[in-house]
C-alpha cells in the first residue's frame, strides 16, 4: 500500500477483520490448500508489501518502456487498501474452492499460475493497441493492481466447469454464461477507480482457456500430464462424496447472519453496503473488489484527504 494511503487506515483494518472472520468462519480446514496457501500469501503481502503500490502496479510504461516484469508478478499480489484484499480475497475463496475441488490441486496450481502471468501479458496488448488505436498515450501510462483480472479469468473457467445457474447481480438474475460481461460494465460505472482494461484482460484469457488454445497449450507444456490425468484426484477434492470420502469437512450450515444464504455476488452487495455504513464513505466513493488503477485511486484519495 502506498505511504500516502496510510491517513485513510485511522479507522482500524475493518476490511482485513472481516475476511479473517469470514476464514475463520468457513474453517481453515474446509478451504483447499493451494486456495488457502494463495489467500495466506495475498495476506502477508498486504501486511508485509515487497513494494508500495505505485511501484509494484504494472503498466506498458513500466513494464514493456522501462523494462519492469517483476510487475507482472507483483501486481496481482499486492492490492491498495484492505477492502480491495478483502473483496479479492472473498472472490478467490469461492472460486478457488470450487475449481480446486473440480481439478485437483496440482492442475489447480499450474492453472492459476498461467491464467496469473497470461492476464498480465493480455493487459499489457490491450493496453498498447488501445494506445495505438486511439493515439492516446493515458492507455500505456495506466498502472493497474490487484488480483481481480486473475478472478475475471477464474469466474470465466469455474462456469465452463459448472455450467448453467444464475448470478444475482444488484437484484437482476443474468445467466452465469454472460454474467462476467454484465459485472465488467457494472463495475465499471459503479467504480470508475477500477481497471476496465485489466477485468476485459482477465475474461479474454478466461476464453482463451475454455476454447482451448490455452488449455492445449498447458497440456501440451505439461507433457504426458493432461487436464485428465490431473482430475484423477477430483473426487478427493468434492464434497458431493462420489468416491466415499471427502477430503474436506463439510462446512457449518448454520452460516453467521453475514454470508447465511447469500450468493458470491450478494456478499459483496452486504460488504458494500457495510463499509460504506461503517466509514460513511459518499456513495461515488464506491470502490468495488477490483483489478484498480493505482495512480487514479491514489490521487482521489489524496484530494480527499487534503479537504
Amino acid at each position: 500500500m502506498c505511504d500516502e494511503m496510510r491517513p485513510r487506515q485511522r479507522g482500524g483494518h475493518l476490511g482485513l477483520l472481516l475476511l479473517g472472520y469470514q476464514l475463520l468462519q468457513m474453517g481453515l480446514d474446509n478451504i483447499p490448500p493451494v486456495t488457502l496457501a494463495v489467500l495466506a500469501l495475498n495476506i502477508y503481502l498486504f501486511l508485509a508489501p515487497l513494494a508500495s503500490s505505485i511501484q509494484a502496479c504494472v503498466s506498458v510504461q513500466q513494464a514493456c518502456w522501462n523494462r519492469d516484469w517483476r510487475r507482472l508478478l507483483l501486481a496481482p499480489l499486492h492490492h491498495v487498501d484492505d477492502w480491495h484484499l478483502y473483496f479479492n480475497m472473498v472472490s478467490l475463496l469461492w472460486k478457488g474452492s470450487r475449481l480446486e475441488r473440480r481439478l485437483g490441486g496440482a492442475w489447480f496450481s499450474y492453472l492459476l499460475i498461467t491464467v496469473t502471468l497470461t492476464t498480465g501479458v493480455v493487459y499489457l496488448l490491450l493496453a498498447m493497441g488501445l494506445s495505438e488505436l486511439t493515439q492516446d498515450s493515458s492507455y500505456s501510462l495506466q498502472c493497474a493492481i490487484g488480483f481481480s483480472g486473475v478472478l475475471f479469468a477464474l469466474k470465466v473457467i469455474n462456469n465452463y466447469y459448472n455450467p448453467g445457474g444464475v448470478t444475482n447481480l444488484m437484484g437482476i438474475p443474468v445467466s452465469n454464461q454472460i454474467a462476467c460481461w454484465v459485472e465488467l460494465f457494472l463495475i465499471h460505472l459503479l467504480s470508475p477507480g477500477t481497471s476496465f482494461i485489466g477485468h476485459l484482460a482477465g475474461i479474454l484469457v478466461g476464453l482463451l482457456y475454455v476454447k482451448g488454445p490455452l488449455k492445449v497449450t498447458m497440456q501440451t507444456f505439461a507433457g504426458f500430464l493432461t487436464s485428465d490425468q490431473f482430475n484423477a484426484g477430483r473426487q478427493y477434492y468434492s464434497y458431493t462424496g462420489h468416491s466415499g470420502q471427502s477430503a474436506w469437512p463439510q462446512p457449518n450450515p448454520e452460516l453467521h447472519a453475514y454470508t447465511g444464504g447469500l450468493s458470491e455476488e450478494e456478499q459483496y452487495e452486504e460488504a458494500i453496503r457495510a463499509s460504506l455504513n461503517e466509514r460513511g464513505v459518499a456513495p461515488h466513493d464506491r470502490m468495488l473488489y477490483g483489478f484498480v488503477n493505482a495512480e487514479e485511486l491514489r490521487q482521489r484519495r489524496l484530494q480527499r484527504f487534503d479537504q
